[in-house]
């Protein structure tokens, strides 16, 4: 497989879980059987203004992640983490033109000052889909720089939203290293959340991606990743909670059920958890990224989250076309993916 299939087949996984997830994102698991049958949802469901297949805030800012990235111009070889203060700051630029497209309603007259990127200038982009406060507010303070792994961050110190995981499936796909796809996620996940949990979770997520990215398996991926949370102070929570996915993983057939008993995905250690117990436990695709949304909790989240993995684990090609052919923002994701690989 090489790597521009496992790099689409990341991005569009995540795009696909997101756009299944947003319809059922505030309902309960009774809720989703009463509208949707035992068996949960078992495709797209429509969401704003009666369309299917639209994404959320989380791909959205997956996509703007990226295009920083690609600003900065990494090396697969890790040149993300020798130069993380220039990384960091493209992605927070990046992310100021996410917000940009948060507040105006269409993107700026050409004669108007406006910060660079090509993705600012797409319009399907200007569409508010229930976006995290965190990452709104944390975008609107002076950043000063990352604290030391394990300490609050100086943005948000207090917060451990999902946010900063279901965006930051990219840091894996620039390196194949993920020590450095670990720091430099946990580093640009303080430009909004500042709480150690919030951005180990976030750069525990990058490690396990880069891992498949390098031709891992995805257990002994989430057990790379479980190492390096293993050496930073205040990993407990990442960790306990990326244990307990793997073990239940074992622990036979995959339900709903067993799902909640990982948490809702309000807070990013959940959410983490999730995709990657999801991702472990299904072997098929499809069924996997069901199992990822049916539940109550953030399932557009967990969708994005388990999506990204299965997709850079087994390629586009193992995604059902069904779902990928009406998928909003294909274009541009399918873009943005080749001019990374």
């Amino acid at each position: 497989m090489d790597v521009l299939d496992r790099v689409r087949g990341c991005l569009l996984g995540g795009a696909i879980g997101d756009a299944l997830g947003a319809p059922i994102e505030f309902l309960s698991l009774r809720q989703i059987r009463r509208d949707h049958g035992e068996q949960g949802l078992s495709g797209y469901a429509t969401t704003w203004r009666g369309r299917s297949a639209l994404v959320t805030d989380d791909t959205q800012m997956t996509l703007f992640t990226l295009e920083g990235l690609l600003n900065s111009r990494p090396t697969q070889t890790g040149a993300a983490h020798q130069d993380g203060g220039t990384t960091t700051a493209a992605v927070r630029e990046a992310y100021l033109r996410w917000l940009d497209t948060q507040e105006h309603s269409a993107p700026p007259p050409a004669d108007r000052p406006h910060r660079t990127g090509r993705l600012r200038e797409e319009g399907w982009l200007y569409s508010r889909r229930a976006p995290g406060n965190a990452c709104l507010s944390g975008l609107r303070r002076p950043f000063p720089g990352p604290s030391p792994l394990g300490r609050p961050g100086p943005v948000n110190p207090d917060s451990k939203g999902c946010g900063t995981v279901m965006r930051s499936a990219p840091f894996g796909l620039v390196t194949t290293d993920a020590r450095a796809a670990f720091e430099t996620a946990a580093a640009c996940a303080q430009i909004t959340h500042g709480h150690p949990t919030g951005y180990l979770a976030a750069g525990a997520f990058a490690a396990v991606v880069a891992g498949l990215m390098a031709g891992a398996a995805l257990e002994p991926a989430v057990l790379r990743a479980l190492e390096l949370l293993a050496a930073c102070p205040a990993h407990e929570e990442t960790s306990t909670a990326l244990d307990a996915a793997v073990k239940l993983a074992a622990q036979g057939a995959p339900t709903p059920e067993r799902v909640e008993s990982l948490g809702g995905a309000w807070v990013a250690e959940e959410a983490l958890a999730i995709g990657v117990y999801c991702a472990l436990a299904e072997p098929s695709v499809e069924r996997a990224l069901l199992l990822s949304v049916n539940h109550s909790g953030d399932s557009d989240s967990t969708g994005s989250v388990c999506g990204n993995l299965l997709g850079a684990l087994h390629g586009a090609a193992a995604l059902p076309a069904a779902w990928l052919a009406p998928l909003e923002g294909r274009e541009t994701i399918e873009r943005l993916a080749a001019e990374l690989a």
